[in-house]
């Protein structure tokens, strides 16, 4: 199998930050995601992951000694891994944009650049105190951790965007601004306007309650300022 996609958008976001929503509101917006996930009991609109890419992804981090949440030193992609991703992608030849998410993609984001030379990209962020309540409810993980892994996501986050810039949303703007600076990414995108009197996002879905823990490390709270910075 052979060709790929015209166009191929990463939705990039560290884990609970809001990437489920940015995709479902591009699915709406008719950007193609082929086969994906439409619930889970964490997610009730689903997490709009392609299985196929995030084993593909768990595959190479297992490789070089690392998971999702434990980010190997090193992500090299072997000739195998690229002739899946490869085959994975000429599934979707005769689709005109294919979009696709999942956090690990952004542990893996030079093996995607080397395939897809046009790869285009656009991020999601959230308060890493939502962050880690959100991961301490689905994986029970410590805080400590949670924050740790935000700061090594957010930080390869930052560091893509400053690469070579691309729109940048905040999950923890409200219902009205985060629809405004979506359809802002879909003007940009070139994907259809949404004109359905409902919209993807559902604030009633956002569970996080700002509670009274310690301060943040400083690092963290910079990046975070940083993203803001640059964030639409």
């Amino acid at each position: 199998m052979t060709g790929q996609p015209r166009r191929v958008i990463a939705i990039l976001g560290m884990h609970r930050s809001g990437t489920s929503c940015l995709t479902g509101s591009l699915q709406e917006a008719g950007l193609e995601l082929g086969e994906h996930h439409t619930w889970n009991p964490y997610n009730r609109k689903g997490n709009r992951e392609n299985q196929d890419f995030v084993d593909l992804h768990d595959s190479i981090l297992a490789a070089n000694g690392g998971a999702w949440d434990s980010p190997p030193r090193t992500t090299n992609w072997s000739d195998a891994h690229r002739e899946r991703a490869r085959r994975l992608l000429a599934e979707y030849a005769g689709v005109e944009a294919l979009g696709f998410k999942d956090p690990r993609c952004l542990l893996l984001l030079a093996g995607w650049r080397e395939l897809v030379p046009g790869l285009e990209r656009v991020g999601i962020f959230r308060h890493p105190e939502a962050v880690a309540a959100s991961l301490l409810n689905r994986s029970q993980m410590p805080r400590q951790q949670a924050l740790a892994l935000w700061y090594a996501y957010n930080r390869l986050l930052y560091r893509e965007y400053r690469r070579k810039p691309f729109p940048l949303l905040c999950f923890d703007d409200g219902e009205a601004l985060f629809n405004r600076n979506v359809d802002d990414v879909i003007d940009r995108l070139r994907l259809q306007p949404v004109a359905a009197p409902t919209r993807f996002y559902d604030n009633t879905l956002k569970t996080y309650q700002a509670s009274t823990q310690p301060r943040l490390p400083w690092k963290i709270r910079y990046l975070y300022y940083r993203l803001r910075r640059v964030s639409l």
